[in-house]
């Protein structure tokens, strides 16, 4: 059973995704970031999953999928949030209103999971670890887990950087940088910012076999969500630099984006 806290952020979720936010233009339109974000969590899922049946859990309006669809994967998606679900299907996914948390899938039934929302969603360990575990069941043996956090640092950067500091700090902020804490006038509705080092540890302690945790967008991911477009060559940079940074200790979470691939045991 949710938290009354957890109760009032999945309330928040669905007025947010349901009539606030277009998840769709994120991914595609609404800034530079997206396309890039979008280029490079697909190039780490088909890094790792090598076609088979893929749960796309959390899948928002189904970009993801329909991708995967494309280069022959067969996948199936669920979301909370009905807007989500009726863009996916509108798109040709396989869609359908589900829980991160209470899975209605069969044991060991697909090839690879993908958790690329859930988690910064849910605010206590537990609940993120009930969906981890969650994943974890669903996938066959030797399978796939992706499974994406927000990073803290990028998000204490967005709090903090371009204003004066106020002395002393304000207690938000030590929340946020501390222990991953959302602050309380956010709009967007966060659960929990991770460290990487946090995010294999999660993953860890679901049962599953850590492979790597992946900076997706890199350092210039901040800087294409600012504008609208770019030079194809400053793309092409923040592709290169993104990639050569994915995995570095600290470096890697300048990516606004965290991604941990784990292993079914």
């Amino acid at each position: 059973m949710a938290s009354a806290d957890q109760q009032d952020l999945d309330a928040r979720i669905q007025t947010y995704y349901g009539e606030v936010f277009d998840e769709h233009a994120r991914l595609t339109t609404r800034s530079a970031q997206g396309p890039l974000e979008f280029q490079r969590t697909q190039e780490i899922i088909r890094a790792h999953v090598q076609g088979g049946r893929v749960l796309d859990i959390g899948g928002a309006a189904g970009i993801h999928s329909r991708a995967l669809m494309d280069a022959g994967y067969e996948v199936e998606m669920i979301d909370p949030v009905v807007r989500h679900v009726e863009q996916a299907q509108a798109a040709g996914v396989r869609a359908s209103v589900g829980d991160a948390r209470q899975l209605e899938h069969s044991d060991r039934s697909f090839d690879a999971a993908l958790l690329l929302g859930p988690l910064y969603h849910l605010a206590s360990r537990e609940e993120r670890l009930r969906a981890l575990r969650e994943a974890a069941r669903v996938v066959r043996a030797g399978g796939v887990v992706l499974a994406a956090g927000l990073s803290r640092y990028v998000a204490f950067g967005a709090a903090s950087l371009g204003r004066p500091v106020p002395n002393p700090i304000p207690g938000e902020w030590a929340a946020l940088i501390a222990d991953g804490t959302p602050g309380s006038q956010l709009r967007f509705p966060a659960g929990h910012f991770h460290t990487a080092e946090e995010l294999d540890a999660e993953v860890a302690d679901a049962g599953l076999d850590v492979l790597e945790v992946i900076g997706v967008e890199g350092p210039a991911g901040l800087f294409l969500e600012s504008v609208e477009d770019v030079h194809p060559d400053v793309r092409d940079a923040a592709l290169t630099v993104a990639r050569a940074a994915s995995v570095i200790p600290g470096i890697r979470d300048q990516s606004a984006h965290l991604i941990a691939v784990a292993r079914v045991l």
